[in-house]
């Protein structure tokens, strides 16, 4: 069995964040999704567990951060496109979502940050080939 990722972040309004997902094309998994939680299908290895505040702090003994006031983490998910990247961040302003920063190019690599209506931060990034497969140097020296 190939590793799977489940990411757990808060929510202050479940339904809200579940809407919001599934405007990016996620699907929600019904038979891990209650009042409390939120199984977020990005794919077959990907999956966001969205929690309430009082859920999420069942797991920890620490604090729980404000994603509206704090980074604690920055989930980054590659596009198979620029273009993929651009429709991705598009839905998600679309659906309450805020782009805190201007996307960033650096020739090998395209990405735009978007934040969830909470404030999780979602990086959508796309990255060349032979820039993934040999580092981003092989890549600009092609280009020069």
């Amino acid at each position: 069995m190939s590793t799977q990722i489940f990411v757990n972040i808060t929510t202050t309004d479940l339904d809200r964040s579940k809407a919001f997902y599934t405007a990016l094309g996620c699907e929600i998994n019904p038979l891990f999704t209650d009042e409390n939680a939120a199984c977020v299908v990005w794919d077959e290895q990907v999956f966001f567990m969205v929690l309430t505040h009082e859920h999420f702090a069942q797991f920890t003994d620490k604090p729980l951060a404000d994603p509206a006031q704090s980074a604690q983490v920055l989930i980054a998910l590659s596009r198979d496109s620029r273009d993929d990247v651009d429709v991705i961040a598009r839905a998600g302003l679309a659906a309450g979502g805020r782009e805190p920063r201007e996307p960033q190019d650096y020739g090998f690599m395209y990405s735009r940050t978007v934040e969830d209506p909470d404030g999780n931060i979602l990086e959508f990034l796309y990255m060349d080939p032979a820039a993934a497969e040999q580092g981003p140097e092989s890549y600009l020296a092609d280009k020069a």
